[in-house]
């Protein structure tokens, strides 16, 4: 760079305490009037050694962290935690326990879903559909409360099923829900698809290609609004996803507006596997019944002294798996979130290495936002949908 320009040159900080970078990210920019030259996200301001701390815990232990990694899909880092050391184990997950997993893992990729919505409006100046959207996000996190207990780290997805069985009533609810739900996403279409303002602010934004989305491994939405058919459920299936009926949405320009159409049609599809799921939810156990690695029934360790040593064992032995290496994905909301575990034969998993979606995912920023200006990083970084407690981990 020449003096000349270097001149030109501006250097500010965007965070790590702003509202439009959605969490503790600190964005170093380069500007050149209000055009960016060169953007470098500095992270670990929410760094808590999640991977370390694993070696120090029992294989149920850890679950609870796991709701701290996106914390605004607690079922999601739930379930790959469990795939994982499940696949370790060999064990088989009851069908029930299954369906039930479908259910809160959709449940929680609508509630992701509508924050995002919130939030992405909200940093470009639509401040109406934020209060809608959290209309509808409460009655989730009810529905949380009524099967876990907590509305936010719920822990839920157990090793070898769910915590407890759906409560009574909890069908219903749910019901209720997905037959409002439609109509009120279309209220959101409404205030924002053909919007002038808002067509003005995403569409030719935040442009990645299909090639550029694969070279740097994206996924979820960021991926599929780039045109790329790659969904998880679909392409490695696993808690009978191959059994349930959905279309994978995808986009044609890979700009913001895409991705925001992507995440649209993804609640619609979430709402329909919601649907199919408890429609035909299957009678039978909630969580394996195998002594040495799932904790048993809750409502047995009163009734039952063998129940009781049982739990007693499992928490404060923990479980042995064999030793060996495993890889389970899921796609979560905000795209493929991955566990590898290493097992050495101990109660404690010898290493563990989560790919969080959001970390990836935030590589692509530079390539989406120079040659922009200032306000696209702001609207860029909403269509990311990106969380620092899984980015730091």
């Amino acid at each position: 760079m020449t003096a000349a320009t270097t001149e030109q040159v501006m250097t500010i900080n965007m965070g790590p305490q702003h509202p439009s970078t959605h969490g503790v990210l600190r964005l170093l920019l380069e500007l050149d009037g209000e055009t960016v030259v060169k953007v470098t996200p500095d992270i670990g301001y929410l760094h808590r050694g999640i991977e370390k701390l694993a070696e120090h815990k029992t294989y149920h232990q850890f679950i609870p962290l796991t709701d701290r990694l996106d914390y605004l899909a607690p079922m999601s880092n739930n379930m790959g935690y469990a795939l994982a050391v499940e696949k370790l184990l060999d064990i088989e997950v009851p069908k029930r326990a299954q369906y039930i997993r479908v259910i809160m893992c959709e449940l929680t990729r609508i509630s992701s879903h509508l924050l995002w919505l919130a939030t992405h409006a909200l940093d470009i100046g639509a401040m109406t559909v934020f209060f809608y959207t959290f209309r509808e996000r409460e009655t989730i996190n009810d529905l949380f409360e009524m099967v876990a207990g907590a509305r936010m780290n719920l822990s839920y997805i157990r090793i070898g099923g769910v915590a407890k069985d759906l409560p009574d009533g909890f069908i219903e609810k749910t019901r209720e829900f997905i037959n409002a739900f439609m109509d009120r996403l279309r209220g959101y279409e409404t205030l924002l698809t053909k919007n002038k303002i808002w067509l003005m602010r995403t569409k030719g934004v935040g442009v990645v290609s299909a090639e550029d989305a694969i070279n740097y491994g994206l996924s979820g939405p960021c991926i599929r609004g780039s045109g790329v058919r790659w969904d998880v459920r679909k392409s490695e299936p696993y808690s009978s996803y191959d059994e349930m009926d959905f279309l994978v949405p995808v986009g044609e320009n890979g700009d913001v507006y895409d991705r925001y159409l992507v995440r649209l049609e993804e609640m619609r599809q979430s709402n329909e596997i919601v649907r199919q799921a408890m429609d035909n939810l299957p009678e039978g156990e909630y969580i394996a019944d195998i002594p040495d690695v799932a904790l048993p029934k809750k409502e047995n360790l009163k009734q039952s002294m063998e129940s009781l040593i049982h739990h007693f064992k499992v928490v404060t032995g923990g479980i042995c798996p064999p030793a060996g290496e495993v890889y389970a994905c899921v796609e979560a909301p905000k795209g493929e979130l991955g566990y590898y575990i290493v097992s050495d034969g101990s109660k404690n998993p010898y290493r563990i290495k989560i790919r969080p979606p959001s970390f990836v995912n935030l590589e692509v920023l530079e390539k989406m936002v120079v040659g922009s200006l200032l306000a696209d990083v702001v609207a860029v970084i909403g269509s990311l949908d990106i969380v620092l407690g899984e980015i730091d981990r």
